[in-house]
């Protein structure tokens, strides 16, 4: 997954230290569908009220200015739990040493801070310093190199439609969805992880849904570090309803969260992808899921997914 920010340094909220909450609404719809939402029915439908806690700061990467009396600085922090390599372009620039459009670029190990750049403050003038920056996750160097083709991340036995995969690119239109696969399950399927790896990301506390740009940014999600590097995104999942955290170790075939419908979504489905930074952004990489007996499968527009 590619980070991108601008004009501003601002840390990325996916989950933890500042907490704050909100009133939502859960009730039944004419089709007997639960719905949740922060609007109350307008129906006479029965309704429960339910307080939800929003979690901030967990997963931080953030580049930020420091400025003292001599000297103006831009510093890369990573607190995720993997490498990362960050990319930062100067827009616009009142120092006289720093050009309009330069690139800074780094790869910072976890839990670490680098400067990218130091400049001295001009006695008078312009310090206009105006800049954006995306952050891949992952080494640069990684290779995605599985050891068996990937566990269908469904209950054994189960099967679901697949909806949309390589080539087909009608949602998937970016490097780091090009060879997502989406699921079509119903909302609240128990979503097992189909690689073992290091959870490094967990968002679980949005509930709404639409297909506006605007709800890229707001599907609960898990993303698990693998040992060669590459990171597998599971996506659209119920709120509040992952069963790890950031930091944990899962097994393949682990129980980690509920399918759901939230974010850029117009229905329930399990959006899944193994991604690997390229040096300046994350893309993802070709699949093959684990078919009758261990037969490598590889994922199709309207095949139906069985796992095994």
């Amino acid at each position: 997954m590619t980070l991108k920010v601008a004009i501003v340094a601002l840390s990325l909220a996916f989950a933890s230290a500042t907490l704050w909450a909100q009133t939502a609404y859960k009730y039944r719809d004419a089709n007997g569908q639960w719905v949740y939402t922060d609007q109350p029915p307008t129906s006479d439908s029965p309704s429960n009220t339910f307080s939800l806690r929003h979690e901030k700061f967990a997963l931080s990467i953030a580049v930020n200015r420091e400025d003292d009396a001599e000297l103006t600085q831009l510093t890369a922090k990573n607190d995720c739990l993997c490498v990362i390599t960050i990319k930062v372009t100067i827009v616009h620039s009142g120092y006289p040493t720093v050009a309009d459009g330069t690139d800074y670029r780094a790869t910072l190990e976890a839990g670490t801070r680098q400067t990218l750049l130091k400049v001295v403050r001009p006695a008078i003038g312009n310090t206009t310093l105006q800049y954006t920056w995306k952050a891949a996750l992952g080494s640069p160097t990684a290779l995605h190199n599985p050891t068996r083709p990937y566990r269908v991340p469904f209950s054994l036995g189960s099967a679901f439609p697949i909806s949309q995969a390589y080539p087909s690119r009608i949602t998937h239109t970016t490097a780091d969805s090009q060879y997502a696969v989406d699921i079509v399950v119903p909302d609240g399927t128990p979503v097992y992880s189909a690689r073992e790896g290091t959870v490094i990301n967990a968002r679980h506390d949005f509930f709404r849904n639409a297909a506006a740009p605007v709800m890229l940014d707001q599907a609960n999600l898990i993303e698990i570090l693998h040992s060669d590097g590459t990171i597998a995104l599971y996506a659209h999942l119920h709120w509040d309803s992952i069963r790890v955290r950031i930091g944990d170790h899962v097994v393949r075939g682990q129980y980690i969260a509920d399918s759901g419908n939230t974010g850029f979504a117009t229905g329930p489905h399990l959006h899944f992808a193994v991604i690997r930074n390229a040096g300046d952004e994350n893309v993802s990489v070709p699949i093959q899921f684990e078919g009758y007996a261990g037969i490598p499968t590889t994922p199709a527009t309207g095949m139906l997914l069985t796992a095994y």
